[in-house]
């Protein structure tokens, strides 16, 4: 029995090298519209290894300004690169922001005490600096459960938890975060009332040996760093868990925006993010999160989130406050609520 061709065959972009030219070519045999997804330009990603004035660059670049105008319908992910696809590939889009899944938001404290105490049978981050007194207690280096009652506390003067993401690519620096965190150890080395910090850095790529060489060159006395490949369902409980996000990613373009931090939002946590052209249309200053754009500014921003931990009058409890106040729309309803209409008014 023969299946009736899909109407529309969605394409995200990047990767789009091949892939562009042979899913137009697949529509107009099964008589499909071509939907385009851009959510950044794959020449810039590779001009990131070879330089943008690569031959193969060029050439990507080319393919792609030629084959993304046979779409029948373009998506992007911000306003400013709707502006760059209209001025300069004749391309009209219609800004689609990303959007976190349902399964990114605050994490119980009863799961936070799974997940830690899950943890710290692999990294000794999230192991306990001391074993209770009571042996009906469990603890992990954050919270401690009664086992008798259930009851599952914060420890205090628990460490801070800090989470960033990342494939570790050309376009994250994290030799930023390590030098702000070199210069927060020193801050506690001289006496400011700042918590001693937990700083996980999840993620897979070619550049994590490389920066995991120069995180065990550092020594740090008040600072654990690790970095574990997290199954699929503890990453949001880790978002959830943690009291601060850090991004580093740098666009390639310039027009994309970090997933991460839509994920991190998500979860109401709020985020230190590296500058670049369009950050301002996911983080607001002051508002959800902090922007920098160098290493001293961000050891600053440490400081002062950190100061007197955990503050309940604090900004960072401020701007997770603004986060729950903002009613976040999920992917799924964003997608009803934008695309939705678009595909059945065609």
């Amino acid at each position: 029995m023969c299946r009736k061709p899909a109407a529309y065959i969605f394409l995200q972009n990047p990767p789009g090298l091949p892939a562009i030219a042979v899913c137009w070519f697949a529509g107009c045999l099964c008589g499909s519209k071509l939907v385009i997804d851009w959510h950044n330009y794959g020449y810039s990603i590779m001009g990131l290894v070879h330089g943008p004035g690569h031959p193969l660059v060029l050439l990507a670049k080319w393919y792609e300004t030629l084959c993304g105008r046979l779409s029948h319908l373009n998506l992007c992910v911000t306003n400013a690169m709707r502006e760059d696809l209209a001025e300069n590939w004749g391309i009209k889009a219609v800004t689609v922001y990303d959007k976190p899944a349902s399964f990114f938001k605050e994490t119980p404290l009863d799961l936070q005490h799974q997940l830690f105490m899950k943890l710290s049978r692999t990294y000794s981050a999230f192991r306990a600096c001391s074993e209770p007194s009571d042996s009906g207690m469990e603890r992990s280096a954050f919270t401690e459960r009664d086992a008798q009652s259930g009851t599952v506390t914060c420890l205090p003067g628990r460490p801070a938890l800090l989470v960033s993401s990342t494939s570790w690519t050309e376009d994250e620096d994290f030799s930023i975060l390590l030098a702000a965190l070199e210069k927060f150890e020193q801050l506690i080395d001289d006496g400011e009332s700042l918590p001693p910090l937990v700083c996980v850095i999840t993620g897979k790529g070619p550049l994590k040996e490389y920066y995991s060489r120069l995180i065990c060159q550092k020594h740090f006395q008040h600072i654990q760093v690790c970095t574990p490949w997290l199954e699929a369902e503890d990453y949001p409980l880790l978002l959830g868990s943690a009291d601060l996000g850090v991004c580093l990613h740098r666009s390639s373009s310039g027009l994309d925006l970090p997933m991460k931090v839509v994920d991190m939002f998500g979860c109401c946590l709020p985020v230190c993010a590296v500058n670049f052209q369009c950050l301002h249309e996911l983080v607001k200053h002051e508002e959800n999160g902090l922007v920098f754009e160098d290493s001293e500014e961000l050891a600053a921003q440490l400081q002062m989130l950190f100061s007197k931990f955990p503050d309940p009058a604090g900004k960072l409890n401020q701007f997770c406050k603004n986060l729950r106040e903002s009613e976040q729309l999920r992917w799924d309803e964003s997608w009803k609520r934008t695309v939705l209409p678009l595909i059945t008014d065609t």
